[in-house]
């Protein structure tokens, strides 16, 4: 592999894509340069001048950066953000994070994800993060603010606010609530 590709593909360089597309031999997935996924080894990282090449070489597309051009229906693109957010709540997340990791300018996932799922992405985030933290002051005996945190809202302040403006109780009086 020419040393211009290894270095297109570990700085994410969009500059590249349509010129190569990259695989690897351990996922069987085929990537553009600029797919944000995880750096693979180099030795497990094959070259194709295009994608026709690399799905005849039996790679199958990423799902991530979509190098074959292939865009899923928004409800099924809207599924993918859910899991994600669902799997990832814990961690910094925002628009740009989302829209990053999605391929799509901010506007796009916003307006699509709203039409969708009814809430704006945030507000989605909002609803997991607040689930996890009802389950965590059931579960738990864990201080109000380390749940916050382990939710992702790490101001205490913060999450106690949120979580009584949305629940109606504070968090330690849904603890104390007998029935959940």
């Amino acid at each position: 592999m020419q040393e211009r590709y290894w270095q297109a593909i570990v700085a994410n360089d969009a500059a590249y894509d349509g010129t190569f597309y990259y695989a690897v031999a351990t996922t069987g997935i085929f990537c553009r340069p600029s797919c944000k996924s995880r750096l693979p080894k180099r030795e497990h990282v094959r070259i194709f001048p295009h994608q026709q090449a690399a799905m005849a070489a039996s790679f199958r597309p990423c799902k991530r950066c979509r190098p074959d051009g292939v865009r899923l229906p928004d409800e099924a693109w809207v599924a993918e953000m859910k899991a994600h957010i669902e799997e990832h709540f814990d961690e910094p997340l925002s628009l740009a994070t989302l829209s990053d990791h999605f391929y799509a300018s901010t506007y796009h996932l916003q307006r699509t994800f709203k039409r969708i799922a009814g809430v704006t992405p945030l507000m989605y985030i909002q609803e997991v993060r607040l689930e996890a933290a009802k389950k965590l002051l059931i579960t738990t005996d864990l201080a109000v603010q380390l749940i916050g945190a382990q939710v992702g809202i790490a101001n205490a302040a913060h999450f106690a606010t949120l979580f009584q403006k949305k629940i109606g109780l504070t968090p330690t009086e849904f603890r104390q609530q007998p029935v959940h």
